[in-house]
């Protein structure tokens, strides 16, 4: 494990400093993130409970939430899930779990970001923390992506003439196919409607990226796909299709033809 960093300038000197909740049963590896948090100007509260997130998440939301998975008390899925019934605070999970089924499971629970400790970078932590950071707190640029439905309002689109239509419904954020309830997470959710919205219009992963929160956040490109292919295979259980969504190599995707 390397040494703590001595003190240099933000890397984005624009950037306001934010408040990080880490939440880690480690000690050294804990006090080395906030060192590094706070060369990068920002401040951090440690916390080695899992079951002591959700009321500090309450009494003082910070503004991310970096969250091992092998915690005393209550396990980091289970804190996500958590957090997620009542807040859309970024979440980036760091752990030694290295696995695709651990990953898509902690994206599928609502996290943004899946960092692992093996190898061990402090680095690597502070710019994908900046970067989602930057995208939480950036305004959203009018007709890019295209807007969601206001809320209380159901859009419906029809991947083809002859399938059943999805509803999608923003008051209640709620999505179905056919008969079907689709059980989306919020970022699913708002990635489907996205997408539905302009059916077969091209988005680019970055437009994507900017559409899943309702707050400018996002999460990596990495995840984005996560997110497709967990969507694309709720979908298809519903009936639509496993290209419900499609690809466009190099770019991006689409939903339809």
């Amino acid at each position: 494990m390397s040494a703590a960093p001595a003190a240099e300038p933000p890397p984005n000197v624009a950037q306001p400093p934010a408040r990080i909740l880490i939440v880690e049963d480690e000690p050294k590896m804990a006090r080395l993130v906030i060192d590094y948090l706070r060369a990068a100007g920002h401040s951090a509260q440690w916390l080695a409970d899992g079951r002591e997130v959700e009321p500090a998440v309450r009494a003082d939301p910070p503004d991310l939430v970096l969250l091992d998975l092998m915690l005393p008390g209550l396990g980091g899925l289970d804190v996500c899930r958590a957090l997620r019934a009542f807040s859309e605070v970024p979440i980036v999970m760091l752990t030694a779990r290295a696995d695709e089924a651990d990953r898509l499971e902690g994206l599928d629970l609502g996290a943004d970001d899946y960092i692992c400790k093996t190898p061990f970078s402090p680095r690597e932590i502070v710019a994908r923390i900046r970067a989602i950071l930057r995208r939480s707190r950036r305004p959203a640029v009018p007709g890019e992506p295209a807007a969601p439905t206001p809320a209380g309002q159901a859009a419906s689109a029809a991947p083809a003439p002859s399938a059943p239509a999805l509803r999608i419904d923003d008051r209640r954020l709620q999505a179905r196919y056919g008969a079907a309830s689709l059980d989306l997470t919020p970022v699913e959710f708002r990635l489907l409607r996205t997408l539905a919205a302009s059916p077969g219009r091209v988005f680019t992963r970055d437009q994507l990226l900017d559409a899943l929160h309702g707050d400018g956040r996002a999460v990596t490109d990495r995840a984005v796909d996560s997110h497709v292919k967990n969507l694309r295979r709720k979908l298809a259980q519903a009936g639509a299709g496993e290209e419900s969504i499609r690809s466009v190599y190099g770019v991006g995707y689409k939903f339809g033809d």
